[in-house]
């Protein structure tokens, strides 16, 4: 696929040119690459769904340990889950740009931003109450199940133009989010969010918060289309820790919109 998430597309193990370069008329540069690669590696070695998917489980383990650490510090060490969400992001672009997975980066990624998540959890909780954060937890929940099972069934798979479309709103909505968050920060105006919209007076969070669900939806669908991919070319086994890396900044995204939406919805 042309365009896809820079945290898979780094490494050829993931992309569909592994499978079929021999098939096509390519230059000398990647020859030579092809020759510096490694052979592949036998089949106890390479890449199967069970195993990243059972590493998977190991890294949202921790980051639940981590958010439990969170969430019982949000009061005595107020800026704990601050500093964390800053080494969280300083972690997430270490990895995303690091051409070997290195297991030890990604679970102190999945440990630090899990502090991040219990603490800003526990701010909503008591800003907003009512249980918001189990709302967000099962919504997410269930997003990520119904996902899984329909790429499972083949009923809905990833495309280029798909992907294209994904990333012009991804790249519209960061745009979005910098702009208003530049205004407000200068007093130019409050919150866009809360601004009614023409569509029946829904504030305009309500409706971004949708959208930024279904785009966070789709980046769970390039997840499993990727890890599917580096299974078929038989990539060696320490990418999978790639595809664990990969899923876990998309579904904690999708926590984090999804727990904004249902704040903006109480407000």
């Amino acid at each position: 696929m042309a365009l896809d998430n820079p945290a898979f597309s780094r490494n050829s193990a993931f992309s569909q040119q592994g499978a079929v370069a021999a098939s096509q008329d390519i230059s000398a540069q990647q020859l030579q690459e092809m020759y510096n690669q490694p052979a592949t590696p036998p089949a106890g070695e390479t890449m199967t769904v069970e195993s990243t998917l059972a590493k998977s489980v190991a890294g949202f383990g921790l980051l639940l340990v981590g958010a439990a650490i969170g969430w019982l510090t949000v009061e005595s060490v107020p800026f704990l889950w601050i500093g964390a969400g800053i080494v969280g992001f300083v972690l997430a672009m270490v990895n995303v740009f690091k051409r070997e997975p290195s297991a030890a980066l990604i679970l102190a990624y999945a440990g630090v931003q899990g502090v991040f998540v219990g603490g800003i959890s526990a701010w909503y909780e008591m800003m907003y109450g009512g249980g918001i954060v189990a709302q967000a937890v099962i919504a997410t929940l269930v997003v990520f199940g119904v996902t899984l099972a329909l790429f499972a069934s083949g009923k809905i798979r990833a495309s280029k133009r798909a992907t294209k479309v994904f990333l012009i709103a991804m790249v519209g909505y960061l745009v979005f989010s910098l702009v208003t968050w530049g205004l407000q920060l200068f007093g130019v105006v409050g919150d866009v969010r809360s601004m009614p919209s023409p569509i029946f007076g829904i504030e305009w969070g309500l409706i971004i918060g949708v959208l930024v669900v279904i785009m966070a939806a789709y980046s769970l669908v390039l997840d499993f289309d990727f890890i599917q991919q580096g299974v078929r070319n038989r990539a060696p086994k320490k990418y999978e820790w790639t595809g664990v890396f990969g899923i876990m900044v998309t579904v904690i995204w999708l926590y984090l919109e999804i727990l904004r939406m249902l704040a903006i919805a109480r407000d």
